[in-house]
């Protein structure tokens, strides 16, 4: 299933780029998603990075049947490579899990501000139900994005 979304920010590229790359960033993004735990490692590399986001996520309120393949927690790896500050790969992972999210990251200027464009190809190889699976985990990533936006705008505007 192609996942598509724009986060659109009131700050230059060059500034969502500083945000992004900055671990305390993405540590807030995590506690405002209620992560049970996380670590955070990003690695500057010339003039892009390496960010690797490794969540337990509490599992209620998905539905019983996600939640038999998934359990009462679940592992979830964010990993992006950019190669400089416009953009670069992102894939989330859960080992174990047969489900998987691969695809692009952009930083495209907009008037004065900046969009962050997601683009990715979501997928879970269960048999029958495997479309329904991807549209709840498309649904779940969605719903993490939407939080990083809240907490970037906030980040941005100083708070």
């Amino acid at each position: 299933m192609k996942f598509h979304i724009e986060l659109s920010y009131d700050a230059p590229p060059a500034d969502v780029f500083a945000m992004l790359s900055d671990p305390a960033f993405r540590e807030r993004v995590c506690e405002a998603q209620h992560t049970v735990s996380h670590d955070v490692t990003v690695e500057m590399a010339g003039a892009g990075m390496t960010v690797t986001v490794e969540t337990v996520q509490n599992t209620a309120g998905l539905p019983s049947i996600a939640k038999k393949i998934v359990g009462d927690t679940t592992r979830a790896i964010l990993s992006e490579t950019w190669k400089d500050g416009s953009g670069g790969t992102v894939s989330i992972t859960a080992p174990g899990k047969p489900t998987g999210a691969s695809g692009t990251v952009r930083l495209v200027e907009a008037g004065s501000g900046t969009n962050e464009v997601v683009e990715l190809d979501v997928k879970v190889k269960v048999p029958l139900i495997g479309g329904k699976l991807e549209q709840l985990m498309a649904d779940t990533i969605k719903e993490g994005y939407d939080v990083e936006l809240t907490v970037g705008r906030d980040w941005l505007a100083g708070r």
